[in-house]
């Protein structure tokens, strides 16, 4: 890939000082070189840009997506949880096949490239998972990702029914040929879809299998109070209580919403290093609730953000999710609860943390992967920009518009609102061809 010098630019580097640099910063091959000042010492091939006046961050990092939904975008609207996963989403996941998990997958990553994502958590459907890893691989994006994991419950369309030895084969086999892939860009993670959907076979065979290989568990829990309720009839406990009750509650657990949780689950939580994603655009849609993030941002609880799905937001973007969560919780907490600067670290570093990739990414620091946003912030919805906090430019003012360029493991992949690693016309065209046929066989 060689060398590239950007030259002059503002950096909001999120390392444990917080600090704000301006200068050089040089990535030679996949990995942040130098830092800071003016640097000099350049190969002859290097690529230097001069970005004075523009705005650097790392990318962002979303800790909760479902690429496999992004062809259900505005099919899903205006309901309630349950509902929405039985009449809509589980037969239209159901309806899938390769190509059209594979353009889903691409139409997705598209839109986070462009809107400044450069890693995320995803959560496939039961089938096709190949296929969405493919996309992950061509579009350049850093991704952990698993085939999703569903072995009982009732209401499932009969092509997201599995058998448990079946589904646990099929998520290992992924695992040994993804896990990894090139040089760690793309990771696995055991995602059964959650405890309503699962046996507990199921679950204590992936506590094991999560172990053995040293992987994420990504599932949903205590979203809606339907759901707890179910859990509460099928296994006699609440969500996060049953999850440590069978031992699957550790770090390498990632969570997604845990908007209804008590005092003991919070605790079990904080005891255990289980961490969670807060979706707020989500979670208003569907008019789940709003979790109690400043609360166990405070009680030390690990918490990144992340979109969902499409159909369940119709945005993949983490600039309105950060404004979002900054301000949701502003009328119960204060006005101080979620300044811009805990929200940024949040959208970065905290994402990071939350998938134990804080030593490859979620900041700008000498030896990480770079992995990378440049802001043009030279408008009339982000200026005067005299002697301005960029935290709040960003988290506040910004939009996915201003991003200019992105890089991913050293790689330009997004040049000047420009996606580079797909063809943007393709994707477009084959999402409306696959959604038809979705639709038509169901």
């Amino acid at each position: 890939m060689g060398s590239t010098l950007l030259r002059n630019v503002k950096m909001v580097t999120m390392n444990d000082k917080d600090d704000i640099l301006t200068g050089d910063i040089l990535i030679k091959d996949d990995i942040i070189a130098e830092v800071g000042g003016r640097i000099t010492d350049l190969e002859p091939d290097t690529t230097v840009i001069e970005a004075r006046g523009k705005l650097l961050l790392p990318g962002f990092v979303q800790t909760h997506i479902h690429l496999c939904q992004t062809l259900f975008r505005g099919r899903a609207d205006d309901m309630a949880l349950m509902d929405w996963l039985r009449t809509r989403i589980w037969p239209l996941e159901a309806a899938h096949d390769a190509e059209s998990i594979y353009y889903s997958a691409m139409l997705g990553i598209g839109e986070l490239l462009l809107s400044g994502t450069t890693t995320i958590l995803d959560m496939e459907t039961v089938s096709h998972t190949e296929s969405a890893f493919e996309a992950m691989a061509q579009s350049g994006i850093r991704a952990v990702s698993g085939k999703v994991m569903m072995d009982a419950g009732g209401d499932v369309p009969r092509g997201l029914q599995e058998q448990t030895e079946a589904s646990l084969q099929e998520s290992t086999r992924l695992l040994e040929k993804w896990h990894g892939h090139d040089g760690g860009r793309l990771s696995y993670a055991y995602c059964p879809r959650f405890v309503v959907s699962c046996s507990e076979r199921l679950l204590t065979e992936v506590r094991d299998l999560s172990a053995s290989y040293g992987v994420l568990v990504h599932t949903h829990a205590a979203e809606n109070q339907e759901e707890i309720a179910l859990v509460m009839t099928q296994r006699g406990m609440r969500n996060i209580v049953y999850l440590d009750h069978i031992g699957l509650t550790s770090p390498r657990l990632v969570l997604a919403h845990c908007i209804w949780l008590d005092e003991e689950e919070r605790a079990i939580m904080k005891r255990t290093g289980t961490k969670m994603t807060h979706c707020p655009g989500s979670n208003l849609k569907l008019a789940s609730g709003i979790a109690n993030v400043p609360e166990m941002l405070d009680e030390g609880i690990g918490m990144g953000i992340g979109a969902d799905g499409a159909p369940c937001n119709n945005t993949l973007d983490m600039f309105q999710e950060m404004r979002l969560t900054a301000l949701l919780h502003k009328p119960r907490c204060g006005p101080e609860s979620m300044d811009a600067r805990r929200v940024l670290r949040m959208a970065t570093i905290g994402g990071a943390q939350t998938l134990g990739m804080d030593h490859l990414t979620g900041s700008i620091e000498k030896g990480k992967k770079a992995d990378l946003v440049l802001l043009n912030l030279n408008d009339f919805h982000t200026f005067p920009s005299f002697d301005a906090d960029p935290y709040s430019r960003v988290v506040y003012a910004a939009s996915r518009g201003n991003v200019d360029s992105v890089w991913v493991d050293g790689k330009n992949v997004v040049q000047r609102g420009r996606v580079r690693t797909m063809d943007k016309k393709l994707v477009l065209r084959e999402t409306d061809k696959s959604i038809a046929r979705l639709l038509a066989r169901i």
